[in-house]
């Protein structure tokens, strides 16, 4: 029996409704639709979309590869300071974008105390590079992952990892074959999160990797540059970030919402 819903608070969730699909809406109203083949090869979408994939798929994996271990730890493991490293690890999340390229820029630039460090050795520079860009993004993105999965971790009834390891489970077979595919939604919900992230992420990105075109420049960036040259442009490209998003989003539903 479906219960009935007090008026107002329909009219609220209706004026929730529309003020979040309404700028989508428009962004599908204002599109060059005639125009937008030449609009796209006239800004550098094509090269654009390619580098957001490729920093943001690479961001996402990095994030997976250290984040879910650093996450591990800080669910299971008691250790002073643990609330404190807790919370330093998930403030990029409510850290302004550019305050985290700032510190970036201090801790791996050319003259900051990791990268001047890197440069002098090895020759490796990684402001105004993919690979700074991939970094900025990870650092922006990670925190995702890492809630996502201690999230997971903390309510998970340990009494069947408690069983495989009476069965004689080496740590790392239960890891493998309990643990992490008990928690595989949460992970893959922090995965598709951190992907999204990474693939909007504009403030880290330009304060230490720059905005070079084919080197730096994601799908943000060009949105950003296009907007004063070719507001058009700019359109367009807003609404290939946000269909990205939404088929991912739409095609692993499931996973993150739990929706059927």
């Amino acid at each position: 029996m479906r219960r009935r819903l007090p008026l107002p608070f329909l009219v609220l969730a209706g004026i929730g409704a529309a003020f979040v699909v309404l700028p989508l809406v428009a962004l599908v109203v204002r599109v060059p639709w005639g125009s937008a083949r030449e609009a796209l090869s006239g800004i550098g979408a094509s090269t654009a979309l390619r580098l957001s994939l490729e920093v943001s798929l690479a961001a996402t994996a990095i994030s997976v590869l250290i984040g879910v271990p650093l996450a591990w730890i800080l669910a299971r493991v008691a250790f002073p300071g643990r609330a404190l490293l807790r919370a330093l690890v998930v403030l990029p999340i409510v850290l302004p974008p550019v305050v985290g390229g700032i510190g970036l820029l201090q801790a791996l630039g050319r003259r900051g105390i990791v990268g001047r460090w890197l440069y002098d050795a090895f020759g490796i520079q990684l402001t105004f590079t993919t690979a700074g860009a991939i970094i900025a993004t990870t650092f922006v993105a990670m925190p995702l992952v890492i809630l996502a999965t201690e999230g997971g971790l903390r309510g998970l009834d340990d009494r069947y990892e408690r069983a495989a390891a009476a069965l004689g489970g080496s740590p790392w077979y239960v890891m493998r074959r309990v643990t992490l595919p008990m928690i595989g939604p949460q992970l893959a919900a922090g995965a598709v999160l951190t992907w999204a992230r990474a693939l909007g992420e504009f403030g880290a990105t330009i304060t230490f990797a720059g905005n070079l075109a084919g080197r730096t420049q994601t799908l943000p960036l060009a949105v950003y540059q296009a907007r004063e040259l070719d507001p058009g442009g700019a359109v367009l490209l807003s609404l290939v970030l946000v269909f990205l998003s939404l088929i991912v989003l739409i095609a692993l539903r499931g996973r993150v919402t739990g929706a059927a």
